[in-house]
């Protein structure tokens, strides 16, 4: 089975693009979008076209924001939305599907903001969602996917030093919570298989980043330590445009 997930940056301006002719050649049988930026029947009408999948949206009350998608071949069996905390379900960030032998977990994390204004929240943010998922472990293993909006290690960006502290997705705060989360017996999935590998997922639109490869990794699959065995691959598709993230994908047997 091959999952993808993929920050696309707005459903309506990627399907304008190479977006279903790429989705035709992956050819996973699992599809998680993140940062959708549409409501539920914008994102269904953009998605149209692809008719051989089972859909389920998630968008944000503020039009035009964040919002997560996930495009199953075959029908879960349960899916449910965010993750049940008041405070942090109005933004569209999380879906849960559930298979026979997982649950599947799509999120799009908060971003702490420019001036780290959000930063607080993010920590109150991280600290449910790790408890929302071991809540989740106690029935079945989870996969975790999405845009987590953290660089880990300072392998996992280009300059880690001129951003530590200073940007959102590189303070210590953001990188605490990740810790945790793999502490609580999670493993990420693509380190686990490329331990040295410097490899990015997103690149700012700006200062031809992509081209000269000043990015970050803040796109993972995250699975639970006793599903690792099944874990094929965790592979990075930066060859695929059309978004500032470039899809992901986790192959498990």
């Amino acid at each position: 089975m091959k999952i993808i997930s993929w920050n696309i940056n707005g459903v309506r301006a990627i399907t304008q693009k190479d977006f279903f002719k790429d989705i035709e050649t992956i050819n996973s049988e699992i599809l998680c979008l993140q940062e959708t930026k549409a409501q539920d029947t914008q994102v269904e009408k953009a998605l149209a076209q692809l008719t051989g999948y089972h859909q389920y949206y998630n968008s944000a009350e503020r039009k035009g924001y964040s919002g997560v998608a996930v495009l199953s071949k075959s029908k879960p069996l349960s899916v449910t939305f965010d993750m049940g905390v008041a405070q942090h379900d109005n933004e569209g960030r999380v879906i849960s599907a559930e298979y026979e032998n997982f649950y599947l977990v799509n999120v799009y994390v908060p971003n702490s903001g420019q001036k780290l204004e959000r930063l607080d929240y993010r920590k109150e943010w991280d600290d449910h969602f790790r408890a929302y998922l071991k809540n989740l472990e106690k029935t079945k293993p989870v996969i975790l996917c999405g845009d987590l909006n953290v660089a880990h290690r300072a392998i996992d960006l280009k300059n880690d030093k001129s951003n530590y502290n200073k940007t959102a997705g590189y303070t210590q705060v953001e990188i605490d919570g990740m810790d945790k989360l793999l502490k609580a017996g999670f493993v990420d999935s693509y380190r686990h298989f490329n331990p040295e590998t410097e490899a990015y997922t997103y690149w700012s639109y700006r200062f031809k980043a992509r081209e000269r490869n000043t990015g970050w990794r803040l796109d993972y699959f995250i699975v639970s330590e006793n599903l690792l065995p099944q874990v094929k691959s965790s592979t990075i598709l930066s060859q695929y445009f059309g978004s500032d993230h470039c899809p992901i994908q986790l192959e498990i047997g």
